[in-house]
Order: structure tokens, then sequence, then C-alpha cells
């Protein structure tokens, strides 16, 4: 199984557009620290049909710095095979409309994102414009069922287990506050020749014992790693949002997702996605940074690359 890490950035990327806190002054000074897009992965089985989670909204600088994803067999045509959506969030998903040429597109997602496309955001209803559009393939977790297994075409021998996971819906969703089975997920693949065995969780707000029980499975967990503080955004006076109001369980703290990395058994690899902005750690000399390096924890980076 191969893993590209195609964007490692929360929502609005890094630098975001219209912020200066001192992260985004910084990089934009450079060099030093290093930008990112909005996250997003592709995971392969032959390196040449590949499965993307997440369509970031820029998905078109991703794929023009990514050659396995490059057009090869013909005039029109991409790596990119099918898309599997873990939630319905407007950096997870705005990408579609930028891959509308390469429709008809396979997209998996549960029956609540397929809601949200459908109505308060609603992509499939647009795309259908664009040669038949995006072609909706179930992952059926919704109301007590939150937890199934299957496979996708693209991927013969990727064993994929989605999870509900606890976490906010989109702000423009009716369920905003009041979050549903199936609006969040965690994957983890496992590549049933190899072995080998990744978790997927950009949004893993309250990990349940279920969640805990699949990362344990995981040769390596690629998971939330958005703020430093809860209150981050508040004390540093550029948003009223805690990372629990957002669906973001912070890294520090004694319930923190260090503290949950750390209970994961070795030789778990441990790599952060989905960084805000205005996390320190983003900083490589930053007292934080130091932290994670103690406890074995990477952050991920646009372009990095992962086997199986």
């Amino acid at each position: 199984m191969q893993v590209l890490i195609l964007g490692s950035a929360a929502g609005g990327g890094f630098p975001q557009w219209n912020c200066n806190c001192p992260n985004c002054r910084d990089v934009r000074r450079g060099p030093g620290l290093s930008p990112r897009t909005q996250s997003s992965i592709a995971v392969s089985m032959d390196g040449e049909r590949w499965l993307l989670c997440n369509a970031s909204p820029d998905i078109r600088t991703q794929l023009g710095a990514s050659p396995a994803l490059f057009p090869r067999r013909g005039l029109r045509d991409s790596g990119i095979a099918e898309v599997l959506l873990v939630d319905a969030q407007i950096d997870h998903v705005s990408g579609l409309l930028s891959l509308r040429e390469g429709c008809p597109l396979d997209v998996w997602c549960t029956p609540g994102v397929h809601e949200d496309l459908s109505g308060g955001f609603p992509l499939f209803a647009m795309l259908r414009h664009w040669n038949g559009g995006l072609i909706w393939r179930e992952i059926p977790l919704a109301g007590e069922r939150e937890r199934c297994s299957f496979q996708v075409p693209s991927c013969p021998g990727l064993e994929i287990t989605a999870l509900s996971l606890s976490s906010n819906a989109p702000p423009y969703s009716p369920r905003r506050g009041a979050p549903a089975t199936g609006d969040n997920l965690g994957l983890l693949f496992r590549d049933t020749l190899t072995g080998g065995t990744l978790f997927y969780g950009p949004g893993l707000g309250e990990p349940s014992a279920a969640a805990r029980a699949l990362m344990r499975q995981a040769d390596c967990v690629l998971v939330d790693g958005t703020l430093w503080h809860d209150d981050e955004m508040i004390r540093l006076g550029i948003g009223q949002a805690t990372g629990r109001d957002m669906g973001h369980l912070a890294l520090a703290g004694e319930a923190g997702m260090i503290a949950e990395l750390d209970a994961l058994p070795e030789p778990t690899r441990r790599i952060l996605i989905h960084i805000n902005n205005t996390n320190p750690v983003l900083d490589e000399a930053s007292p934080e940074r130091a932290v994670l390096e103690r406890h074995g924890i990477e952050v991920a980076h646009d372009g990095m690359q992962l086997t199986l």
C-alpha cells in the first residue's frame, strides 16, 4: 500500500490568505517555515490507480506537484480513479468542483455526507451537468450502524474499515452542533497482501473506545493535529471557537491528542495531519515541536510518502 500526503494543513491552508498570525507572517517572510495546502491524501495498491481521500480546494496545485497522479494513458486521464470523503467539510469536498472535467467520477461517502452535498452544498446536483457528474457509492453508516468494511474497485487487495467518529458537522449543515452517525469518519486501510495498516482520522475530535481499538491495530496513524491548545484561536484574538467547538481534539493537555498517541503500542508510527495555521508546531524550532519529537510524533508535510 502506497500513501501520498497531498495536503497537510487544516482549512485555509498555510499561510491562510487573510491571516497575519505569527506563523502566517513568518512563512510569508521565508525562508524557514514551509507552506502547506489543505488536508488530503491518496492511497494506491499499484502506484497507477489512486483513491483520493478528500478533495481539497487546493487539489489542482496538489495534482501538479504529484507526478504519480499525472495523466499517462491518454489525452484525458488522471491517476485519480475514485474519491472517498471522510466528511462534508468545505476544505475536504470543494476540490470536486476542480475535478469536473474528469466526470463521471465515483465518490464514496455516507448517507449523511451525501445529504449535505445534495442540499446545503449541492455538489452532486451541480456537477450532474458535467458528463453525468458524481456517482454516489454508499458507505452504509447511519443510525445505529457505526462501522462497516468494504473495498473499492481501484484498489484490489485493500480492505477499508470505516468508523463513525464523534465530531461536528460542517457549519452549513443542519446537524451542526448535533452531529449524527456518518458525519465524520475514521478509516483503517489494510493491505491484505502485506498486512500493512494505516489509520486515517483528520477529524478525530473525541476518540471513542472503538476508535482507539482501530488505532491500536494500525502500523501508522495519521490523525488530527489541528490545534496545540483548545482555546488557541481565542488566545490569538482571531476567533471565538474552541477546538472542541469545531470538532477537533487539541494536542496539549492531560486528555489531549499527544496523550492519546502516547497510549498506542510500539512501534506504531504517529503522524499529525490537518495542522491549523495558528499551531506552533509548524515552526520546527518551536518548543512545542520539540515536545512532539520527545514523544516520537511526526508532523506531516505536503508530498510526504508512506509505504505499508
